[in-house]
């Protein structure tokens, strides 16, 4: 199982309706709305075998209004 996370920055005024697509989408463990550089904190957890990077290109970048993202890949928990 990989665990990251994504940091995603959108457009002025559409955290809301970005967030509700993700949401939708069913495809995030855990989502956070962020004050700083990025506006949404996405969690993820996928199989071994999947690519995430293109996972990311093909479910979380094609939200409409999301201008930016930043991907955190975890490697251990504590």
């Amino acid at each position: 199982m990989q665990t990251f996370f994504v940091e995603i920055k959108c457009k002025l005024g559409k955290t809301y309706p970005v967030a509700s697509v993700l949401a939708d989408r069913e495809i995030a463990s855990e989502i956070y709305s962020t004050a700083g550089n990025y506006d949404i904190l996405a969690k993820f957890h996928l199989g071994d075998e999947v690519d995430i990077g293109h996972f990311i290109a093909e479910n979380v970048q094609t939200i409409p209004d999301i201008a930016d993202t930043r991907t955190i890949i975890t490697f251990k928990a504590f």
